[in-house]
């Protein structure tokens, strides 16, 4: 595969520190199955704006944060292959991270790595279309 570039798609609790966010964002690449990529941002969902380990893990890996809006999450859902009971019960969506990397990487995107977990956060990796 070609390098392209990778939208990590975060999904996490209130609180949630950097270092837990950055910790998985790198498990999460390590993990993928293509290493030929480049991170570009991480993606969480607009409701989540205020959660200051989200933008400082973004600087802390030098990238862009992007806040996906609810229509864009809800958009990109059927992409998805990874579901929670409980954000749906509580977001009315069945995946964040995956939704959020996915809405991100645009509607042509192609989610490279499913939704992995750490106790605070989870992760997702779309890649952008060349």
């Amino acid at each position: 595969m070609t390098a392209g570039a990778v939208i990590a798609g975060i999904g996490c609790r209130r609180g949630v520190s950097s270092n837990d966010i950055v910790a998985l964002v790198h498990r999460a690449l390590a993990a993928a199955p293509d290493r030929d990529v480049s991170l570009v941002a991480l993606a969480a969902p607009a409701f989540k704006e205020n959660e200051t380990g989200l933008s400082e893990a973004a600087a802390h890996l030098g990238i862009t944060l992007i806040l996906v809006d609810a229509a864009s999450l809800e958009a990109a859902q059927p992409r998805c292959v990874t579901q929670s009971l409980h954000a749906k019960e509580v977001h009315g969506l069945g995946s964040i991270a995956e939704g959020a990397a996915l809405a991100a990487a645009g509607p042509q995107g192609i989610l490279l790595l499913p939704r992995i977990a750490a106790s605070s956060v989870t992760c997702a990796l779309a890649r952008r279309p060349s």
